[in-house]
């Protein structure tokens, strides 16, 4: 089974390059959970897409535009969303922050 070590430590793991506005760090995951931080300076875009993983995600830091399929709302520091599967989703960053994603199964697309 893959999976992460099982302690974090934010300081010495390293952040890959989404695009010139994001960088993701895998926080912690084995084939059931996964989490995720994802860091966004401002004007950053999430596109629209979907995927088969059930997503909740947390707003640690910053304000976002979020869509979930029809429907659109501004999020900030201390709001969370959910996905259901298969549901097109994305984000606009409006204030740089920082979005803690959180996904079942784990994202396999994320560590090969």
């Amino acid at each position: 089974m893959l999976a992460s070590d099982v302690f974090f430590k934010y300081l010495k793991t390293e952040w890959e390059s989404v695009d010139d506005k994001i960088q993701r760090q895998i926080v912690g995951f084995d084939d059931k959970v996964m989490m995720v931080n994802v860091r966004f300076e401002k004007g950053g875009v999430g596109a629209l897409h979907n995927h088969p993983h059930s997503q909740v995600t947390h707003i640690a830091e910053g304000k976002f535009e979020v869509t979930i399929g029809e429907e659109t709302n501004v999020l900030e520091k201390g709001d969370s969303f959910h996905v259901p599967s298969e549901v097109y989703h994305g984000v606009v960053c409006l204030e740089a922050g920082m979005l803690v994603d959180v996904f079942s199964p784990m994202r396999e697309d994320f560590v090969q």
